[in-house]
């Protein structure tokens, strides 16, 4: 019946409603409009425009039909509409984006709908001038930064990605990162933006996003493999490259999050190689030339809280050890020793530690055996 109604603008709507009014399936529908959109666009000269409105239409109604729905074909439903909509012309892809409530889920709308409108191959496909592309780039990013302020959590890097190019809408997404922060947003999608932001060349936003995201991060003392670890290495790197100030703000966090002694001391030994701000873009104005001194704020708050952490997790894992694990326990025991000797009384705290134990734990005989052995 479309077919046969091609060209013939009565005949097809009166199809169009017929189909509308008849048909209750959504994957029926949406091959309908696809059949439709083939058969409109066969030629190579100019597509038929009557058919390819009456495809855009079914698209459209699929879209609403299987919005709150877990439809499998769902991702590829969003993809065909937005190249229908593209064929049909500017007008239809600004129509669908006005309306991207109605018709898409937030994370859609921004990571197939306006990425696809703001892509090259857009732009070319539909010849626009400078003036058109503007009014359609300002209808992609108002869409994302509607979409991030609706979901923050799915669509916040996608919008700031999408409003790099305008200082204001890009302002207005970061705005909106920072106000789900404390609420909608987890550390991951916290360190996540960070990192971009830095790579954008904004280190201090990728820094106060990285604080952001530490105070929702809690590592305990047995997660020595945890996600998350890179993130923090990074975030205390980019403190460390920003100056002394950055530093000691990031280092309280580091200790209320962080309960693992062997993250804990990577970072106190990765802080205690080089100057805080040397690599940062103007150090020169920052740098001291010194490094800072471990018995002194901020690294005497670190060091402590790491040989506290050894000694926390040293307890905890004797409780419950067994024998396969002697070995590994004394190589633990020695990276905890390297951390002690940084304190400028380690020597006696580690002593004091070891014989702590081997009073505390004389029940394991063959494991304190080996500890004397080692240690003394």
């Amino acid at each position: 019946m479309l077919t046969a109604a091609k060209g013939d603008a009565r005949k097809l709507e009166t199809v169009l409603e017929s189909i509308q009014k008849n048909i209750h399936s959504a994957s029926h529908i949406f091959k309908l409009a696809q059949d439709a959109f083939k058969i409109a666009t066969l030629m190579d000269s100019l597509p038929d425009i009557t058919l390819l409105k009456v495809s855009l239409e079914l698209g459209l109604q699929v879209m609403r039909m299987t919005l709150s729905t877990l439809n499998w074909r769902r991702r590829e439903m969003v993809r065909w509409l937005v190249t229908c909509a593209t064929e049909a012309g500017v007008f239809a892809l600004d129509s669908i984006m006005q309306s991207w409530f109605t018709l898409f889920t937030p994370t859609e709308a921004t990571s197939v709908v306006a990425s696809t409108v703001m892509s090259n191959s857009t732009i070319v496909r539909l010849h626009l001038d400078c003036h058109q592309q503007e009014n359609l780039a300002n209808s992609a990013r108002t869409l994302a930064l509607q979409c991030a302020m609706k979901d923050p959590q799915n669509c916040a890097l996608s919008a700031l990605t999408l409003c790099e190019k305008d200082h204001i809408a890009f302002e207005t997404a970061y705005q909106i990162v920072l106000d789900a922060a404390a609420t909608g947003m987890n550390y991951t999608q916290l360190f996540t933006i960070a990192r971009y932001m830095e790579h954008r060349g904004y280190p201090m936003r990728a820094y106060k996003l990285a604080t952001l995201a530490m105070t929702h991060l809690n590592l305990s003392y047995n997660q020595d493999t945890h996600p998350a670890i890179n993130d923090v290495l990074w975030a205390c790197a980019l403190s460390h490259s920003l100056g002394k100030n950055e530093l000691a703000s990031v280092i309280p966090l580091v200790v209320k999050s962080v309960k693992c002694a062997t993250v804990l001391s990577d970072i106190l030994r990765r802080c205690t190689l080089t100057t805080p701000g040397l690599v940062a873009l103007h150090s020169r104005s920052r740098n001291s030339g010194k490094l800072m001194p471990l018995d002194k704020a901020p690294l005497r708050q670190l060091l402590d809280a790491t040989i506290g952490a050894y000694i926390n997790t040293t307890h905890s894992r004797l409780t419950h050890i067994s024998p396969r694990h002697y070995s590994e326990f004394i190589e633990f025991l020695s990276k905890a020793r390297e951390t002690f000797l940084m304190a400028h009384d380690g020597h006696i705290q580690f002593t004091q530690f070891i014989d702590n134990l081997k009073q505390i734990y004389k029940g394991k005989k063959k494991l304190m055996m080996l500890v004397r052995e080692r240690f003394g």
